[in-house]
């Protein structure tokens, strides 16, 4: 009984590390302002967007995910200034995303879900671009830092931030042209009578090694035998 208690006890603390360790390796879907959605103080006095980030861990590759309505807009942005102006007119492509782009109306709306992944470390900024910044001015904003947890996954890489692959050579590339060997003879040509001799040369040397290497071998049979010999004797 006392040896099933101590497999026990030693066997939960395992199982805890086990589950921290999956769970801090698994890439994280927020809902922003959980129960509450993506409103503005006019519609949700209560909700503090900036509370609810505060003492959350953002990894690359993360969700974030905004239960709202087509009168409220998604804006992400990494741009300080436009997050502070609550207003993306003037914004760069390449540093400001509108992920909802539908027009505001308070007679007619529709529940919206909008998906926004976490691609790039550091500050970022979300805030409502409607009714030229008013929400955003009525609490719809907050910021957050990224870290690069496990990096982003391979299903949100873009083709330039995967490993290039070799270029292939290209048809009357000068780049991609294999090297030439030159003959060393290629300023002379071979005269007729040339490759008489260079056989007749070739044929005298091989028979000088052929000769050369059975004196070589006559003599190292000869060493053996005589070591065979004297041992015997001894």
């Amino acid at each position: 009984m006392e040896q099933r208690k101590c497999y026990s006890e030693l066997l939960f603390p395992c199982l805890l590390l086990l589950c921290f360790t999956g769970s801090a390796k698994a890439y994280k879907n927020y809902t922003v302002g959980d129960s509450l959605g993506w409103y503005d103080n006019t519609e949700k006095p209560t909700v503090n967007y900036q509370k609810w980030a505060s003492g959350k861990v953002f990894s690359l590759g993360d969700f974030l995910i905004f239960n709202t309505n087509t009168n409220h807009s998604v804006v992400q942005t990494y741009n300080a200034t436009t997050y502070e102006l609550c207003d993306y007119d003037d914004a760069l492509d390449n540093d400001t995303t509108q992920w909802s782009t539908s027009n505001p109306s308070n007679t007619d709306t529709q529940p919206v879900t909008v998906a926004v992944p976490l691609m790039k470390e550091g500050a970022t900024y979300f805030f409502s671009g409607d009714y030229d910044g008013d929400q955003c001015k009525s609490g719809l904003h907050f910021q957050i830092n990224v870290t690069h947890g496990q990096g982003l996954p391979k299903s949100l890489q873009s083709p330039e931030e995967e490993s290039p692959s070799p270029a292939s050579p290209v048809a009357g590339d000068d780049d991609s042209a294999p090297d030439t060997i030159i003959p060393s003879n290629f300023n002379k040509p071979k005269e007729e009578g040339d490759d008489m001799k260079t056989d007749d040369g070739d044929s005298h040397k091989s028979g000088s090694v052929s000769m050369s290497m059975h004196v070589t071998l006559h003599r190292n049979l000869y060493g053996c035998f005589v070591l065979l010999g004297l041992v015997f004797l001894f």
